[in-house]
């Protein structure tokens, strides 16, 4: 079982984090990535751990000095963890956590062949704002969207 309360990362994450980030064909976070994150006053990396400890989901969320727009960078589910509303729970957590930031808008970039990252983001109100050609290291195209958020 898994307890759905979002936490921040910590350096002790760093190893699982690499793991989750192992899921994705390219565009990885390299280890080094992964540790300028963690200590990063510009992003907020959370994660969801089972009742063991383990991580089971990730989210980087990426701030920009003067921006009201956040940009979730990373999201990802251990495999074995799918299914379970993991996923949900992290983007809710990180409109929250943008909103409190004064954004009001959360942004972020999928692949156009992630047909289940592209209906997970639909039921979340996220809506296709441009299509980026060549965007990803293999290039494969992608989409950016986009959810207004309310600002507190």
């Amino acid at each position: 079982m898994t307890t759905a309360t979002p936490r921040d990362a910590a350096a002790r994450d760093a190893d699982a984090l690499l793991l989750l980030e192992a899921a994705f064909p390219g565009d990885r976070l390299s280890p080094r990535a992964i540790r300028r994150l963690l200590c990063s006053p510009s992003a907020r990396v959370r994660v969801i751990a089972d009742d063991a400890g383990a991580v089971r989901g990730a989210l980087v969320l990426l701030f920009r000095r003067g921006a009201r727009a956040a940009r979730i960078y990373s999201l990802a589910v251990d495999p074995a963890a799918r299914g379970r509303g993991l996923a949900k729970v992290l983007i809710v957590d990180a409109e929250r956590t943008a909103a409190a930031r004064g954004c009001d808008r959360v942004r972020l970039e999928v692949r156009v062949d992630n047909l289940p990252a592209l209906a997970l983001y639909a039921r979340q109100g996220y809506a296709r704002v441009q299509r980026l050609t060549g965007y990803y290291e293999d290039g494969a195209d992608g989409y950016r969207l986009e959810k207004r958020i309310a600002s507190p």
